[in-house]
């Protein structure tokens, strides 16, 4: 049995995935994807990009967004551009991510990195065949998909003492007439999220998750239960988030695997779903409230976790279901 199944079966969570299905399905049924579906999905870059580096601390409009050009200029412009190269090369790292997790982490740090991390570390492309992926063997795969160099920064884990930056910016509050999961209890569930583990710590359990990915992948028994795209790709966010394996950009980082594995896994093929919109508009705290319950560890804090992403999505689908109004009534 995959090893993630049973996770889709805590409590909310079937329902909230199975609303979360619906939704995306609703928005793939929509009359403008049959004509203008390319359209859709570079529009849910640009705002799941947006929304991502919001998130980071960098909240620019959209129009300023979708406007600039150079994004070289100060820490926010290189946040939005770093959003936007994630977002943008994300569906086409889907052959490595099958065969080699740790090197897609690698190269969609390398990519946040931009300029500042050109000559360091393993820049090699992990597009390549996969026969030629030098992190096919798991067992010395993470040494030398992230590369060992003295400068190797972006690119590879953190190291020794090193700690990652933070992982948030300034708060964002919940969009108007928007509550996340849970908050409509009577007593409202409240975790902490731990400061990220340490560099040797962070590194095994990098392993495990990218063995575990692994080992899901191949052809499946007709009657093996499987987990839903959704529940794998929102352990992969919020293992990356709680591991923080990287020096810098880890949030960022882990909203784009998260949309890897959407569109590797089949529930959102054509990228139009950005669920980090969906994120930004639930708020920071909530954010940090539900990673902290996937860190407890608990049936009920993974529960939270997932259900908070399965409603992300779906003002995510929301988000693109309002574009395709627009282009249908020619607005856009």
């Amino acid at each position: 049995m995959d090893p993630l199944e049973p996770l889709a079966q805590l409590p909310g969570v079937p329902e909230a995935v199975a609303e979360a299905r619906r939704a995306v399905d609703r928005l793939y049924g929509h009359r403008v994807m049959r004509r203008r579906a390319a359209e859709v999905t570079s529009e849910s870059a640009l705002r799941g990009a947006r929304a991502s580096a919001a998130l980071d601390g960098a909240d620019w409009p959209l129009e300023e967004v979708r406007r600039r050009t150079d994004f070289g200029g100060d820490p926010q412009a290189r946040t939005v551009g770093a959003a936007l190269r994630l977002n943008a090369e994300a569906g086409q790292l889907l052959g490595t991510w099958r065969h080699s997790p740790l090197q897609v982490l690698a190269r969609l740090h390398l990519l946040a990195a931009g300029d500042l991390g050109r000559g360091q570390g393993s820049s090699q492309d992990p597009s390549q065949d996969p026969s030629q992926d030098p992190a096919r063997d798991q067992g010395q795969g993470r040494a030398q998909a992230f590369g060992q160099g003295a400068d190797a920064v972006a690119g590879r884990p953190r190291q020794g003492a090193e700690q990652p930056a933070e992982l948030f910016g300034p708060e964002l509050p919940a969009a108007e007439g928007v509550a996340a999961p849970g908050t409509a209890a009577a007593v409202a569930p409240v975790y902490r999220l731990p400061p990220a583990p340490g560099a040797d710590e962070a590194a095994a359990r990098l392993d495990g998750l990218a063995q575990l990915l692994v080992s899901r992948g191949g052809k499946k028994h007709p009657n093996e239960r499987t987990a839903p795209a959704l529940v794998v790709a929102a352990i992969v966010h919020g293992e990356l988030m709680t591991l923080r394996p990287f020096g810098t950009h880890n949030g960022l980082v882990a909203r784009a695997a998260q949309r890897v594995v959407l569109i590797a896994e089949g529930l959102d093929p054509q990228a139009i779903c950005p669920l980090e919109v969906g994120l930004a508009e639930l708020g920071t705290e909530a954010y940090r409230n539900a990673l902290g319950g996937y860190a407890a560890g608990t049936a009920e804090g993974m529960a939270l976790w997932l259900t908070h992403c399965a409603a992300a999505l779906r003002l995510g689908v929301r988000e693109s279901t309002a574009v395709c109004e627009a282009m249908q009534r020619g607005m856009v």
